[in-house]
């Protein structure tokens, strides 16, 4: 973990392009990773790029097929 990014809840809600309360509320609830320093919620960027590519593929899972 040695000079990995480290995030804070506003990056990531700017990442995904949705509110700081959602990205809040998938934290606490374990949907996305996450750890606290002194109650704050950070998050590793190389986690949030592995969730993104993990969310690709279960959608593409989910949603192939498209015309077959």
């Amino acid at each position: 973990m040695q000079n990995e990014e480290m995030l804070k809840i506003k990056d990531v809600a700017a990442l995904l392009k949705v509110g700081e309360k959602t990205i809040y509320s998938m934290a606490q609830s374990g949907e996305l990773p996450a750890f606290k320093v002194r109650g704050q919620w950070r998050f590793s960027r190389k986690d949030i790029d592995e969730w993104i590519v993990k969310q690709k593929n279960t959608t593409h899972d989910l949603g192939g097929g498209h015309g077959q």
